[in-house]
């Protein structure tokens, strides 16, 4: 069955007043992410990944000892990337449950301890790739970043928050500051609701 192009969770122009502006969306949702849904379906068409999940397609896919991965995993992990990038985000959510708070004061020091990190992985990823807040397989939360479209599910992690920084995700509204994009990604777009949700079903 093939897959589809979610719709956002919410109006192309909803995340403007907190700095993701309708263009964006339009370029990022409408084409950049629509691109992966079309190219993942042509190239998992009549193969073994055809009637798998995304799950089971990018961990299927992955090799960790591969300098650049092939084109299904590449185009199939983007299109799940982005299905849990705009429902991280969001024009509400913006207060952050005591329990995401507890966890992460627990797990880095402090709120603003875990956002220094989070925005430095971002800032630090060298080229095109993600930055994330995890959860491993033994409880821990952690901060991580991966290149291009590799994501927590290559490592048997869950992921919590993601925030993409390939350049489309900001240069739009943000030029070439992409330590300018994360900051205000963390304290103006996160849902951080949304990751408590997650944090609880991990």
């Amino acid at each position: 069955m093939a897959f589809e192009l979610p719709d956002l969770p919410y109006a192309h122009d909803a995340l403007a007043a907190g700095g993701m502006s309708a263009e964006t969306m339009e370029f990022h949702h409408d084409l950049h992410h629509a691109a992966y849904v079309t190219n993942g379906n042509k190239l998992i068409e009549g193969t073994e990944w055809a009637d798998k999940s995304l799950e089971e397609i990018i961990t299927g896919t992955y090799d960790a000892s591969a300098v650049a991965q092939n084109g299904i995993f590449n185009n199939i992990s983007q299109l799940w990337n982005h299905n849990q990038f705009w429902e991280m985000m969001g024009p509400s959510g913006r207060q952050m449950p005591s329990e995401l708070e507890a966890a992460l004061v627990e797990s880095f020091g402090s709120v603003a301890a875990f956002k220094d990190a989070f925005a430095a992985a971002g800032a630090g990823q060298f080229g095109s790739g993600w930055c994330w807040l995890v959860k491993n397989a033994d409880g821990s939360l952690a901060v991580t970043k991966t290149e291009n479209g590799v994501n927590p599910l290559c490592f048997g992690q869950t992921a919590l928050l993601g925030c993409d920084v390939w350049e489309h995700s900001y240069y739009i509204d943000f030029r070439n500051k992409r330590p300018v994009y994360l900051s205000n990604f963390l304290e103006n777009l996160v849902n951080w609701e949304n990751v408590a949700a997650r944090l609880t079903s991990a």
